[in-house]
Formats: C-alpha cells, structure tokens, sequence
C-alpha cells in the first residue's frame, strides 16, 4: 500500500509541474521597462498617446521670450532713432558718480547734466539721476527737452546785445561780436552756444567752475536777451526808429530794420 501512495504522488506533481510549464508558456509577454517603452515610443506622441503639441516656451514654434517676442524691443529703437532724427543736439555737459555705502558694500549712483538745443534759438538744460549712466542721460534729455527756452539771436549768429547773468556764486557775461570771432567760452557755457546755433559770441565766467552754477547763470543772462522788434512792439515804435538813434542815416536804419527777424 505503501507503495501504491508513492507513485500516486509521484504521478501528480509530475502533472502539475507539466501544467504550470503549460500555463507559463501561454502568459503574455512582460511589458518593457519604463526606459524601453519610452525608447519604443514615437517621439510625435505624448506620454499617454496623445499627440505632442508644438509651440509653447520650449517648442520649435514658441518665442523664446515667453510669448512677447521682439516686437517691443524693436519698437524701443524705432523710437529712440526717431527722437535722435527730430532735429535736437544734445550735448553732455557733466557726468558726477556717487556711491552709498550698505550693509552689502556699495551702492553706485550716476548724475547726468545735458544740454539740448535745436541750432536755430532754442535751448535747454536737464539734468538726471539713475543707477546706470545711459538711463540718466536719458532722463536729463527727457527733461531738457521740456524746459527749451527762445532767444533771439541777430542775424542768426550772435547776440542782440551783451548782458550778464549770476546764480550762485557765478557771474557770466556774454557779448556781441563781430562775423569770424567763433565762441570764446568755456567747457559748459560752449556746449550752451553750440546747441543754441550761436556762431560769434565772447564770453567770461567768473566766481566758480561748478558746472551747474555756469549753466544756470549763462541761462540767466540769455532770458534777459530781447530783440529790436519786441522792443519796438511794446513801446509802440518802429524798429527804424530804435536803430536810427545811434547815429545812423535813416535809410540805414530801415536797411536793418528789414533786416531785423526777430
């Protein structure tokens, strides 16, 4: 009996090793690994399947400014060539560099003093303050620009008359001169003149060398420039009269009357 048993059990795992092996064969192949799968995948399809969307940050069809594109920056140039074009001569008197000391070290700080004029009579002065020299510049421009004042100017290339201004402790003259003299004048007061279209004119500064100080004053002594015409308007008269008091024949006088303006 005995016996018998052990061949009975000798028969079933003999079967049941036959029909696991049977089973195995007919499982389904394991999946690859992650890294395989993704190897095997078209690259034209997402992680699900799906289709890969082009574009965006990253993509071949993207900005890769985040979607702003050039657009702006080149419109910043347009307008500043622009501004450039109009006309304007802008002349950089002065730059002062400050710094502010922190817990980190040192803070640097740029002033910008800049004169701008249009050579035909009208100029003015600004000044800026910024982190950076070409944004203060930039902002002394801006502000240049809106404080343009008028003068008269004789024959287009000097002054009507002499006069002095002061601000400060600077004094400044200026004067007429004749065709040919050029513009005797100092560092500031010359970039003033060059922008202001003054061809002949004799200048002296005196009491100091700061260069807003000069600037202010020279500024000054232009406001109180006036021209034989608007003297004659506000005194009722004729400009031949006004220039034929100094002696002159009054055909003279009417020659540089219609000569006059301004």
């Amino acid at each position: 009996m005995a016996d018998e048993n052990k061949t009975e059990n000798t028969e079933e795992k003999v079967v049941t090793a036959e029909t696991e092996h049977a089973v195995t064969k007919e499982e389904p192949a394991i999946a690859d690994t992650p890294s395989e799968a993704a190897a095997n995948q078209d690259p034209a399809q997402g992680a699900e399947g799906q289709p890969r969307e082009r574009g965006g940050r990253g993509g071949r069809g993207g900005n890769r400014d985040g979607g702003r594109g050039r657009g702006g920056r080149d419109n910043r140039r347009n307008n500043r060539r622009e501004e450039e074009d109009d006309g304007i001569i802008e002349k950089l008197v002065h730059i002062n560099r400050v710094s502010k000391t922190v817990k980190g070290g040192k803070r640097f700080g740029f002033a910008a003093l800049v004169v701008v004029g249009d050579g035909s009579g009208r100029v003015g002065f600004g000044k800026g303050k910024a982190r950076e020299v070409p944004e203060a510049i930039q902002k002394a421009s801006a502000a240049a620009r809106k404080k343009m004042i008028r003068v008269p100017l004789k024959e287009g290339r000097t002054l009507h008359h002499d006069g002095n201004g002061r601000f400060g402790a600077g004094k400044v003259t200026v004067r007429t001169a004749p065709p040919g003299t050029g513009i005797i004048a100092g560092g500031p007061m010359r970039a003033v003149f060059e922008s202001l279209g003054v061809a002949d004119v004799v200048t002296k500064s005196v009491g100091t060398s700061n260069p807003y100080n000069m600037i202010r004053a020279t500024f000054a002594a232009l406001t109180d420039q006036t021209s034989p015409k608007s003297v004659a308007q506000r005194r009722g008269k004729k400009v031949a009269d006004l220039l034929g008091r100094g002696g002159a024949s009054e055909a003279e006088a009417e020659a540089d009357a219609a000569a006059v303006v301004e």
